[in-house]
């Protein structure tokens, strides 16, 4: 099986700052991309960054530059700091990788792969 876990979610007052990571596991055989998507209370679910095995990175233009995306290979990681936070950010985010498992039968499949995702609230 292939799970993503995301952790580093809560409360935060405005402008302050919350580091977000997630965490593949199980019987994976490589992750081309990962990425950072965020759903709103009532609002459709937007894409905030993605990031490529490379280092490339794709960020949503409504972020003016305060989140960073960077992932460890390594550890099949992938983080999303966020800063100067404002209440528009409050959102549920969550974490996905598009890369190639290993299924039941041995053989080899590339697909994505979403995390439950993690509450952040952005509130005075």
């Amino acid at each position: 099986q292939v799970q993503m876990v995301e952790s580093g979610g809560g409360l935060v007052q405005p402008g302050g700052s919350l580091r977000l990571s997630c965490t593949a596991s199980g019987s994976i055989f490589s992750i081309n991309s990962m990425g950072w998507y965020r759903l709103p209370h009532g609002k459709q679910r937007e894409m905030v960054a993605t990031i490529t095995s490379g280092g490339r990175t794709i960020y949503a233009d409504s972020l003016k530059g305060r989140f960073t995306i960077s992932r460890d290979n390594g550890k099949n990681t992938v983080y999303l700091e966020m800063n100067n936070l404002e209440p528009e950010d409050t959102a549920v985010y969550s974490c996905n990788a598009w890369g190639t498992v290993i299924g039941d039968n041995g053989k080899q499949k590339f697909r994505e792969v979403w995390g439950q995702g993690t509450l952040v609230t952005v509130s005075s």
